[in-house]
């Protein structure tokens, strides 16, 4: 069964060519939907034998839905120029292990990575995403930030995708405070409100989960950062939108 891979991509020069020639391995075509990078990432993904189509950032999810045409193939493998397959996944998808099942998409776990570090904990492990579906009956959904994929028939899996997201935690937290600009836009949108209490009640809460439920307090001074990250990613996001209440964003 012959395999698409999809990349959505922006100023993403340091990984994208690796991200590339990995998926060729695997697909028979790669396409990558990239939002006018100032960088060379256009470049490189070309080089290292990508199909390269231009696009303004319409959001995750829309920007995943509109590079789908552009796939000659049903079964799409949709990562991140910043995601590689581990070698369980490389295998699973190798050998056809999908076909003929009467699934229609596939969760992956993410190892999340701090430069070379393994996060494996405080919620960012097991991080179940969908990275591979057939097109014909699941797309991505229209969020705007950390989109899913909508399937009639989605499996969980043991195979892992590898994530080298960040490269500091000065990274992290830039790239979290975008996240949550995003999501409160997209909240806002929606019509949903938030209240006085709404950051603090969220941020508390997430997070206890992060360190309590999650075991962020096993890991020393690691789990507490990472716990509070998750809680900051809260907080910030129904603070922004008790802001967005108050003084409407501007639209383009």
């Amino acid at each position: 069964m012959k395999i698409s891979g999809l990349i959505i991509a922006f100023n993403e020069e340091k990984s994208v060519y690796n991200c590339v020639e990995a998926m060729l391995r695997m697909c028979e075509e790669v396409i990558v939907i990239d939002s006018f990078s100032g960088d060379n990432t256009v470049a490189l993904a070309q080089k290292a034998g990508a199909k390269v189509i231009q696009q303004e950032f319409l959001g995750d999810g829309p920007q995943r839905s509109f590079g789908l045409p552009f796939c000659k193939n049903n079964w799409i493998l949709n990562l991140d120029a910043d995601e590689f397959l581990e070698q369980d996944a490389f295998q699973f998808l190798k050998e056809g292990q999908f076909v003929n099942q009467p699934y229609d998409a596939y969760n992956f776990k993410i190892i999340n990575h701090l430069g070379q570090k393994r996060i494996k904990h405080s919620g960012w492990y097991p991080d179940y995403t969908c990275r591979f579906f057939n097109k014909k009956s699941a797309k991505p959904s229209s969020s705007k930030v950390h989109q899913r994929i909508e399937a009639k028939n989605i499996k969980n899996t043991n195979y892992h995708i590898l994530h080298y997201g960040w490269a500091s935690y000065a990274h992290i937290i830039a790239k979290k405070n975008q996240y949550t600009t995003w999501q409160a836009e997209q909240l806002f949108e929606q019509g949903k409100g938030a209240h006085f209490l709404s950051p603090i009640t969220h941020g508390l809460t997430a997070f206890f989960k992060a360190y309590i439920l999650k075991k962020g307090i096993l890991y020393g001074i690691e789990g507490l950062s990472f716990s509070l990250i998750q809680s900051f990613f809260s907080y910030t996001k129904y603070l922004k939108l008790l802001q967005m209440q108050h003084e409407p964003p501007h639209h383009k």
